[in-house]
């Protein structure tokens, strides 16, 4: 299905151009793991390929499913849902990404560390900001500097970089800026000319 917009509402057309879900919200996200993320009177649920409410709007913001969870923010804290609704980590957390190869990364007391789908840390809060995995890697950020760590928190590639152009890794490559040069860089650290 599409998402279409008429007159400030938004809602689902099938392929063929018919309207499956009413335009009656203020913003929808698209299907991800057969439900969608909708708005309406400023708060944020879930429906399904039919319309029928799932997950009640009751949360500020809510964001596409992602191996099964999906984050969700109320009262100015970040926790994750599962597709019945049940809210399987707290709402706890002062950010959050999603949920990338089993782990995501999280907030809190203004430093970022990532936590599995049990809510357990995995790698402890010390980075000032981390994104999420991408090819076994997740980019991490402290003082200023970018390096990647591995899912056990063990930096493979240093914090050195001023900038890392790509978040994370494609086909075993990423873009690094370091003193004013940019360049690409394998998954060991090593430049790639």
């Amino acid at each position: 299905m599409a998402k279409v917009k008429k007159d400030n509402q938004w809602g689902f057309i099938d392929k063929t151009g018919k309207l499956i879900i009413p335009l009656h919200y203020k913003d929808v996200n698209s299907f991800s793991e057969g439900l969608a993320a909708v708005i309406k009177d400023d708060k944020w649920g879930f429906i399904d390929k039919i319309g029928k409410v799932i997950i009640p709007l009751q949360y500020d913001y809510a964001d596409d499913f992602s191996e099964g969870l999906a984050r969700v923010k109320k009262d100015d804290k970040w926790g994750f849902v599962d597709k019945t609704g049940k809210v399987v980590i707290p709402l706890q957390y002062d950010g959050a990404s999603s949920f990338r190869e089993s782990l995501v990364a999280v907030a809190k007391n203004d430093k970022w560390g990532f936590i599995d789908k049990t809510g357990k840390v995995v790698i402890a809060f010390q980075y000032d900001y981390a994104y999420y995995f991408s090819e076994g890697l997740a980019l991490v950020n402290k003082d200023e500097k970018y390096g990647f760590v591995d899912k056990t928190g063990k930096v493979v590639i240093p914090l050195q970089y001023d900038k890392v152009v790509w978040q994370g890794f494609f086909r075993g490559i990423t873009m690094v800026e370091m003193n004013g040069e940019t360049f690409f860089i394998d998954k060991t650290g090593k430049r790639i000319d």
